[in-house]
């Protein structure tokens, strides 16, 4: 695609950088700001720098925040009992808007897999085994994606805490297996996580 500008080329190829955004849709998103107030512009690519450059990563659970620990750790009328395992940040989004959990997370960054060269040690799960020597927590949630590389993390983490007198639990397969929690609708997450089992229901199956 041929631009009057190189300055407009520069922008649509910055956008074409993100996840979904191909060079049409870019050259429309440039186009719009273009048509905006230079105050406007300014402000949103400032409240993009900032948020690269500010955001910090919660020192208990890994999820996203303005400070060392993120507002759902600290949060005193939360649930302190029960820690909500999940894969990324998006799925502390998803399940946060069902408004059907109301205790504690734990972002791996990641599950599992030898064949994409991930193993154990490249996630958060030293820090989740840390979590629980306060003794405060009765219940672990497993709410990985269903799919083999999901419950081949569940399974190394029920190993390892298997001595720890912890209800292990994964949320109900309402979820397609391969299917991923940011795009499951919010009634079959909110079913699938309010019917968790222990998991060793799923290996006896």
């Amino acid at each position: 695609m041929q631009f009057p500008s190189k300055l407009i080329a520069d922008a649509v190829a910055s956008f074409t950088k993100l996840p979904g955004i191909g060079e049409k849709t870019a050259l429309r998103l440039v186009l719009h700001l273009l048509k905006q107030p230079t105050e406007s512009v300014s402000n949103f690519s400032t409240a993009i720098e900032r948020m690269r450059s500010e955001i910090k990563f919660c020192s208990q659970c890994h999820n996203v925040s303005d400070e060392s620990i993120c507002n759902i750790c600290t949060d005193t009328r939360r649930d302190q009992t029960k820690i909500c395992v999940v894969e990324n940040i998006r799925d502390v989004i998803a399940l946060e808007n069902t408004g059907v959990y109301n205790g504690l997370y734990h972002v791996l960054g990641g599950i599992i897999s030898p064949v994409d060269g991930i193993g154990p040690d490249q996630l958060n799960i030293a820090t989740l085994i840390n979590r629980l020597e306060n003794k405060e927590c009765k219940e672990i949630i497993m709410a990985l994606n269903p799919t083999m590389e999901g419950d081949t993390t569940i399974f190394y983490i029920t190993k390892l805490t298997k001595d720890k007198n912890i209800i292990i639990t994964s949320i109900s397969r309402g979820i397609a297996f391969g299917g991923e929690l940011e795009y499951t609708d919010d009634l079959t997450l909110a079913r699938s996580f309010s019917g968790r089992l222990p998991f060793e229901n799923y290996l006896s199956n």
